[in-house]
């Protein structure tokens, strides 16, 4: 696997290299540029098609007393959230897309049917915008701050909303965007990446959700998670969106007990809404969780908000701040903490000088992000699914992206 991955992985390197179309480009300062795009494309008379290879990665270094876990010594510790490469086809109506995570290679622990090494891959096509089918492992439509792509964050860390979410399922789905409306839709959406006018959806069947935090046990083919998305565009200033989501037997199926027809464990229930507004050199974001039968457990529920504000100081500064708190129940005990991070981000030569969300995708190619998080509550009693710190943290990481 890792042999064919890597030939995969050379061979489009160098096909792109060698067949680089330079595209011009104006910059900040309205000086004309060239820069390289690592994009093929062929065509004929009657036949076009189009790849796209893409990556990034993120380096970076924790501090402070929650740098890292209890049994460990070290006073820092060096990570990396992310080092992905993909590609992306588009012939007509067909689009696919393959995304490989390296800090996951050698791990299949989800039990979904895939390695864990493998993010996304889907095949989709588009009717039109407003009916498109995706099959294959695909980004789940259940949250709103999962779906915002990693290299896209205003903080370094998620906080709670990828383990409460469904992640990745292996599946079918049937998408729409735009409804009512109008955008740029090229049949690989999984999320609101762009600006939109109108109404969308997403449905989505699956089997169960293994790579959620919630649900343990998975196996392919032992049961299955279903889940739908609605949400709301008016362009840059108003996102709303509302998703709910089941996976069933979310603590594992029991041989003996399915037997006769028990499976033993409860289904995993999810529902969340979010708002995500732009205006000018600010954006705020909010969102919801409410999470019941964590782990196929009747007695144990979550419910979490987050809460994001960013303002741009200046064309390369940009400050952060987000306030997570999460409220658990379990077997009679209520627990709560909270994460607030304090964030500067500085984008490197950036490619424009835009402060739009759209825009966004290109000023994060090369950025440096500065985290400082304040942890509270019941951090030590607290046993509830996400990532959140015990104790106040220092976060640093270097993002290049292509």
């Amino acid at each position: 696997m890792k042999t064919t991955i890597i030939k995969i992985a050379t061979t489009t390197l160098f096909i792109s290299t060698v067949t680089v179309a330079q595209t011009p480009i104006t910059d900040k300062k309205g000086v004309g540029a060239k820069e390289a795009s690592l994009e093929i494309k062929s065509q004929s008379k009657e036949w076009k098609s189009k790849y796209k290879f893409f990556g990034f990665s993120q380096i970076g270094v924790r501090l402070g007393d929650g740098a890292t876990a209890d049994n460990q010594n070290g006073d820092y510790k060096f990570e990396a959230d992310r080092i992905r490469l993909g590609w992306k086809y588009f012939s007509g109506p067909i689009a696919g897309k393959v995304f490989l995570d390296f800090v996951k290679e050698g791990k299949d622990n989800s039990g979904i049917g895939v390695p864990d090494l493998i993010k996304d891959a889907f095949i989709s096509y588009k009717f039109n915008s407003s009916a498109i089918v995706k099959a294959g492992v695909i980004k789940t439509p259940v949250g709103m701050g999962f779906t915002i792509p990693g290299w896209n964050l205003d903080v370094i860390k998620r906080g709670f909303d990828k383990r409460l979410a469904f992640e990745r399922g292996f599946g079918l789905m049937l998408s729409g965007r735009a409804i009512g409306g109008s955008a740029k839709v090229n049949g690989l959406e999984v999320g609101h990446e762009r600006p939109y006018n109108g109404f969308g959806y997403d449905i989505m069947i699956a089997g169960q959700a293994g790579r959620s935090g919630a649900v343990v046990g998975a196996n392919s083919g032992d049961d299955n998670a279903y889940m739908g998305r609605i949400m709301y565009d008016r362009g840059q200033a108003l996102h709303l969106e509302t998703s709910y989501g089941i996976s069933k037997s979310a603590g594992g199926i029991d041989i003996d007990d399915s037997i006769i027809g028990n499976q033993g464990t409860e289904d995993y229930k999810v529902f969340n809404f979010g708002i995500d507004s732009h205006f000018e050199r600010s954006n705020i974001k909010a969102e919801y969780y409410n999470v019941q039968n964590i782990r196929g457990d009747d007695d144990w529920t979550m419910a979490t908000l987050a809460l994001t504000g960013t303002y741009y100081f200046s064309d390369v500064i940009e400050g952060a701040v987000k306030h997570i708190i999460g409220s658990e129940g379990r077997h009679g005990v209520d627990s709560d903490v909270s994460n607030t991070y304090f964030g500067i981000n500085y984008y490197i030569n950036p490619k424009n000088a835009k402060m739009d969300r759209k825009a966004r995708k290109g000023r994060n190619q090369h950025r440096i992000q500065l985290n400082y998080v304040l942890a509270d509550g019941d951090t030590n009693s607290f046993k509830g699914v996400g990532s959140f710190f015990r104790d106040d943290t220092v976060l640093v990481q270097y993002q290049f992206k292509f």
